[in-house]
């Protein structure tokens, strides 16, 4: 059977099972096939090819885009013959193919011997940004040769043409407005994290945005307003909160946005999204990307007395009051140009964060990767010349506040930023480049940065980069015909394209499934870092992390740069003194609890840096805090070390990769080995006092301070998802903290201690509790089961050596083996434990679930709903967070224990090392001496 009727198979499959449209080919073998049938008129499958050819084919480097691109040229220099596709038609078709193989073509075409078709070429190529090196190499060989049409590309690239030229954006955006939902809206809503399987299939995935009920009315409103977009509104919440999906993005385009291309399939742009408390920084950053809208409406505001205090319902929370109604089917309008919204006449909101000239730009040029390289092209065509660039950009926003020093993040951001003008440090709201050291791709987004990759015409690793890692973490749990088809692919393309990957594609070493965040914990080797991850924790406790979409990792992988403003800080600090049978991890929810507290309610964290100065804890534990930072909204996390403790966590990461290097990971680049020289480096300027550990000045300026006191923490401490506050914006916000007491005699239906949020000494906490129960005569049994996944194999492996894994093994249910992986998920489970191969685990709820209507208890990040465990008709799935001795308890009692019962469980046991830091972990002030912003 032919390549294509195995294509017409598959298209009648799709159509009759899912309602689906024919897939986009990216292969290049059926690409090949369709062509042979476009150039025989006779053949009875042609008319039909000559539609998958012209607006199925994927463009930038697919393989079919290779074949799409060289049968272009054919027909241009008349060596095919294709009715339908005349010359001017086939340069059109090439010009929506992005990069890749159709830049070599315009290139060998613009640079022939044929002036009428050089001509034709030369007018394409100037409205390209994805060149690359190869590209721009061509073009400036053929410039010194004395080219004239190779002169005038560089010549309209040096003026930015390809963006000059464009049109500018609506002053006047009309949307009609669609509520799609009430609080905090996460992207799992947009992509269901159990979906993650399809992500790559866009119109597939598109059919799980939300649900089939709100899709039917996002139908039906753009039938009743036909000139208008659909706005999606987190009405009283934040929209985007949580992972970092471009999936999710993408799936609001498919539904609300605007088609990319007439000739590329299922790609949608421009979205307008919005949220009465804005849009989280991760989402919004991933609109950009799609040169979207994102708005912070703020119409619901706290309602005050006569004497302007806020009022506060039964639960001490602040009452909201409506200040104008966006809701659904609300006709409203967009100045681009005022920056205000108005319904009719009526201006309801100054909406000017969503336009800065930045945020115009990416919405001018459809996203933000054709203004990032468009400027890279630019700055190359100029220095090709020896001109100077014309401002045709937004000026790089640049503030130095004088007399003011920097926070940490601040610090690493001028160390790292391209392209300054500015001889003073800069502040934060600076709007800058920064080079990017480190990138990480997880296995779920993984095969849409692939796609990114891709569509921008890239090929390799860019050099800049000094470290990226693809993790198979997310779909660790089951290796199901789902994973079996995806992951192999996946590894294949980032091996090759230079990343270290956790599967080697040829077999030499063993496949793992380590948790993402805690490989690039490890692969981070210098606290002054940048790094980029496609996961909204990655949160490093070295360095400063940004999680990011798909599409962000993607360009980060292929040009190791970042365009972003300078967060804005929080610095926190602690007192007091901790006691023996608190966790860390009830020093890190108090933190969030005492923060609201202390800010009357409001979150001072969202949208801006943590600072934390832990001081004294390794990187690995310090990871628990970064980490949660993410359900905490905040932008970023940063850990304040002292000497001694950076040096050690460097010293652990470089042992740790030196066992990725034993186990065969290292690649052509010795990518590993530089990392460990990196490491030694840095060790020895801490060491040496020439560059001592990252610290803010005395003198910096944060946007808040808050003080944790750890006197205050007496009872394990818990989010809660509050699933049955009477107020629907209040629950799965991360901002119910409780202590234990709270929970008196309710009932545990499963615990779960894994995901990203423990590490070894969560592990070794549980053999010392079985250890003590053993001494103490007492019989180890579970009253609910209890799932244990270890973050990396690296920590399995060093527990075995030490004997903590045999304790686990020898009171477990359940071992995981590799070399007989499970193959489909659970859906029931035993009051036993259960050793899960390392990984995320239930945390991602993909593939592992509790049973519906559980009431978990978890060392997990995730309150969403559903996300853990889903409702019932009965009863809703509650998924509260606490410490590793706290599960593992409730899990023995089957329920939640006494602080009595908690007390007598982990008396003896050394539950972490922290302590505040002595003294003051800050340096003498930078000061600036001007103020420059040219914006």
């Amino acid at each position: 059977m032919s390549l294509y009727l195995e294509y017409i198979a598959e298209i009648e499959s799709r159509k009759k099972e899912l309602g689906l449209a024919p897939k986009p080919i990216d292969g290049a073998e059926l690409l090949a096939e369709i062509i042979e049938q476009i150039k025989d008129e006779g053949n009875e499958y042609r008319a039909d090819s000559l539609n998958f050819f012209i607006y199925n084919t994927l463009p930038g480097t697919t393989s079919a885009a290779g074949e799409k691109a060289a049968f272009l040229k054919k027909i241009i220099l008349g060596e095919a013959s294709v009715p339908e596709i005349s010359t001017e038609f086939a340069f059109e078709l090439l010009s929506h193919m992005k990069g890749g193989p159709s830049i070599e073509v315009l290139l060998d075409l613009a640079l022939g011997d044929d002036t009428g078709l050089a001509t034709q070429a030369s007018d394409v190529l100037k409205t390209q940004v994805f060149l690359y090196e190869a590209d721009t190499a061509r073009l400036d060989a053929a410039f010194k040769a004395g080219n004239s049409i190779a002169k005038g590309i560089l010549e309209s690239y040096a003026k930015a043409e390809f963006f000059t030229k464009l049109p500018d954006i609506a002053e006047k955006i009309d949307v009609v407005s669609y509520i799609a939902g009430e609080g905090d809206i996460s992207t799992d809503l947009l992509s269901p994290g159990h979906q993650s399987h399809s992500r790559a299939d866009r119109e597939l995935h598109g059919q799980c945005m939300s649900s089939p009920e709100a899709q039917a009315e996002i139908k039906a409103l753009q039938v009743q307003h036909p000139d208008m977009q659909v706005m999606l509104i987190a009405e009283k919440g934040t929209m985007g909160v949580g992972s970092s999906r471009m999936s999710g993005v993408n799936n609001v385009a498919l539904w609300t946005g605007k088609k990319a291309s007439p000739y590329v399939p299922f790609i949608n742009i421009a979205p307008i999204v919005a949220g009465t408390n804005g849009i989280a920084p991760i989402f919004l950053t991933t609109v950009d990307v799609t040169g979207g809208i994102g708005l912070d409406l703020k119409n619901w505001v706290k309602k005050v007395d006569a004497s302007g205090n806020t009022v506060v319902d039964k639960n001490g929370d602040a009452v909201l009051e409506e200040a104008y109604s966006v809701a659904t089917g609300t006709v409203l309008t967009i100045d681009t140009k005022a920056k205000k919204l108005y319904n009719g006449n009526e201006e309801l909101s100054d909406i000017s964060s969503a336009f800065t000239p930045q945020k115009v730009e990416f919405m001018k040029a459809g996203g933000s990767y054709a203004v990032t390289f468009g400027k890279k092209l630019q700055t190359f065509a100029a220095e090709a010349l020896g001109v100077e660039p014309l401002n045709v950009y937004a000026a790089a926003k640049e503030i130095s506040n004088e007399g003011q020093g920097l926070t940490a993040v601040e610090k690493i951001f001028n160390r790292n930023a391209v392209g300054v003008l500015s001889d003073s440090p800069l502040h934060a709201g600076s709007n800058v480049r920064v080079k990017v050291n480190i990138v990480g791709s997880q296995d779920t987004t993984g095969p849409m940065t692939c796609q990114e990759l891709e569509a921008m015409a890239a090929s390799t690793i860019s050099p800049l980069v000094d470290g990226a890692f693809q993790s198979g973490c997310h779909t660790a749990s089951v290796w199901d015909s789902k994973a079996k088809a995806n992951t192999p692919k996946l590894m294949s393309f980032m091996n090759a394209f230079g990343l270290i990957t956790a599967r080697d594609p040829k077999g030499v070493y063993p496949a793992m499934t380590d948790v993402i965040h805690k490989v690039l914990n490890d692969i981070t080797v210098d606290d002054r870092a940048i790094i980029i991850g496609g996961d909204s924790h990655t949160r490093m406790s070295k360095g400063v992390a940004f999680g990011a979409d798909s599409g962000t990792v993607a360009i980060a992988l292929a040009t190791g740069e970042s365009a972003m403003p300078i967060p804005e800080s929080v610095k926190v600090t602690f007192k007091g003194h901790m006691k023996k049978h608190m966790d860390f991890r009830d020093v890190v929810h108090s933190t969030q609890a005492q923060m609201l507290k202390q800010f009357g309610g409001e979150n001072v964290f969202q949208g801006r840096v943590i600072e934390v100065h832990i001081g004294t804890l390794l990187a690995d534990q310090a990871f628990t805090f970064t980490d949660w930072s993410a359900e905490m909204k905040a932008k970023a996390s940063i850990c304040i070390s002292q000497d001694e403790t950076l040096i050690g966590s460097l010293e652990l990461a470089k042992s740790r990769i030196q066992i990725m290097i034993d186990k065969g990971m290292e690649n052509p680049a010795k990518t590993l080995h530089g990392l460990i020289a990196l490491a030694d480096k840095r060790i020895d300027e801490v060491k040496s006092g020439t560059t001592p550990a990252l610290t803010p000045d005395a003198n910096a300026s944060y946007f808040a301070e808050v003080v944790v006191d750890l006197d205050l923490i007496d009872e394990p401490m818990i989010a809660d998802p509050d699933v049955n506050n009477d107020d629907v914006s209040k629950r799965y916000t991360h901002d119910v903290i409780r202590p234990v007491s709270y929970y008196s005699d309710k009932p545990v239906d499963l615990g779960f201690v894994g995901s990203c949020m423990v590490h070894k000494g969560d592990m070794q906490i549980i053999a010392q509790m079985f250890r003590n129960m053993e001494a103490q005569g007492t019989k180890i049994e579970f009253k609910a089961p209890l799932v244990v996944a270890p973050p990396t194999y690296n920590i399995v492996d060093e527990l075995k050596a030490e004997g903590d894994w045999a304790i686990l093994e020898k009171y477990s249910g359940f071992e995981f083996d590799d070399a007989n992986p499970k193959a489909s998920a659970r859906t029931k489970y035993e009051n036993i434990m259960y050793l899960e191969r390392p990984g995320c685990n239930l945390c991602m709820g993909n593939q592992e679930k509790a049973e519906p209507g559980d009431t978990v208890i978890a060392t997990s990040t995730r309150l969403f709903q559903g996300r853990v465990v889903a409702d019932t008709a009965e009863k809703k799935g509650e998924s509260l967070l606490g410490s590793t001795p706290l599960v593992v308890l409730s899990t023995m009692l089957g329920r939640f224990p006494t602080i009595e019962e908690y007390k007598a469980a982990v008396a003896g046991i050394h539950l972490t090392d922290f302590a505040p830091p002595v003294e003051s972990m800050t340096t003498p002030g930078t000061f600036a001496v001007k103020i420059a912003d040219p914006s």
